[in-house]
């Protein structure tokens, strides 16, 4: 029992990350309508894509990753093509929580401490990077004990907020504008994705991996209830005064004191899946690229460090990318392997399904890419 509430909990803890703290400025961007059929289309294919890849894994020898399963299913090309993705993504992913993780640490220690923004952000990181370094035990125990913490300032923020909630706030749809339309579709998938951690929860299921299959969706719906409770708690207290990053927007709702216990939550949110995500990209290099353990670590670490340094600082185009182009490109690949290993007819109407979403997929990435050429 006990290595199931660590499995639920570090999957929903990793899942539940930077992606968070934009979801109620998008929402006020679509409305909440739109936000809930995105919620409920995208969570759906999400739970169906991880149990497909959890299939995959439990049906494939252990310490292999995403590139390791592509190799034995699709060949050479689909090895390179999800090591790029798989790279790149979670490359990505590091430098979002690198960037509000920072900004978080910054606000909540600076009027007592003083310091920089760059001071904050390599504290940040070199306490991720040691916690990387010394794997899973410690990072699952981290994870669940962050997760309940994580609700306990949650249900906080909800009542302290009661004198200031106001429904109305959330039902002032914007005018329906096909430019922000498919706004959320990125983010969302980059809030819900955790498919390169099912490999890791299988490990640390042992002899009980039967169990994976009953664990991945309700560590998906966990995520998914709480963005929902999230946005309800956020945009009813702030209404058009949301912010990009949600938290701050609060200040001139609910004072000082509850937004650093705000800020104290997005902490703990954001360096949690900063730890997780960093230890599957090491394995990534260690197990799959054959990489020495050690070098495997200070790639996994530094990199992002240095996108950070030359100056991509911008989160929400960060995650849109991550979200539309590198997990659209995975989203693909599991689909392709699943058919694989299945050996699935092309004339069956599952073939006809898992095509369209494939379809669906490179629309995705077609829209994501024009979109961050857009705004860089």
């Amino acid at each position: 029992m006990k290595k199931v509430i660590y499995a639920i909990s570090i999957l929903s803890g990793t899942i539940i990350g930077v992606g968070l703290f934009s979801l109620p400025y998008i929402t006020s961007k679509v409305g909440i309508f739109v936000m809930l059929g995105y919620f409920l289309v995208l969570g759906a294919l999400v739970i169906i894509l991880h149990l497909f890849f959890g299939e995959l894994s439990l049906r494939t020898p252990d310490f292999k990753r995403l590139p390791g399963f592509a190799k034995i299913y699709l060949g050479k090309w689909g090895q390179l093509v999800a090591y790029i993705s798989t790279i790149l993504g979670l490359f990505g992913a590091l430098l979002a929580y690198l960037i509000i993780g920072g900004q978080f640490l910054e606000s909540l220690l600076s009027p007592f401490l003083g310091g920089n923004s760059l001071f904050y952000t390599f504290f940040y990181f070199a306490f991720g990077a040691i916690l990387i370094f010394f794997g899973i035990k410690a990072i699952s125990k981290i994870e669940f004990w962050g997760l309940i913490l994580f609700f306990i300032v949650l249900v906080i923020i909800f009542l302290r907020g009661q004198p200031f909630f106001e429904m109305k706030n959330l039902f002032i749809a914007p005018t329906l504008n096909l430019n922000n339309f498919f706004l959320p579709y990125g983010v969302i998938l980059f809030s819900l994705w955790g498919a390169s951690l099912i490999p890791e929860v299988e490990e640390m299921l042992g002899r009980r991996k039967d169990l994976l299959k009953k664990i991945i969706p309700v560590a998906i719906l966990i995520p998914i209830l709480v963005y929902i409770f999230f946005i309800y708690i956020i945009l009813g207290i702030t209404g058009p005064q949301t912010t990009e990053s949600a938290l701050l927007g609060l200040r001139n709702f609910l004072g000082d004191g509850i937004v650093s216990l705000g800020l104290l939550f997005g902490v703990l949110t954001t360096f949690t899946s900063f730890i997780a995500l960093g230890l599957t990209l090491k394995k990534v290099f260690w197990y799959d690229l054959k990489i020495g353990k050690n070098l495997a670590w200070a790639i996994t670490c530094f990199f992002p460090l240095a996108f950070f340094l030359v100056g991509i600082k911008d989160f929400i185009p960060v995650i849109s990318f991550v979200g539309g182009i590198m997990i659209g490109i995975n989203g693909i690949l599991i689909l392709l392997m699943y058919r694989a290993c299945k050996k699935i007819s092309r004339f069956s109407l599952f073939y006809f399904l898992t095509s369209f979403l494939i379809l669906i997929f490179i629309l995705g990435v077609l829209y994501e890419i024009f979109y961050f050429l857009k705004v860089f």
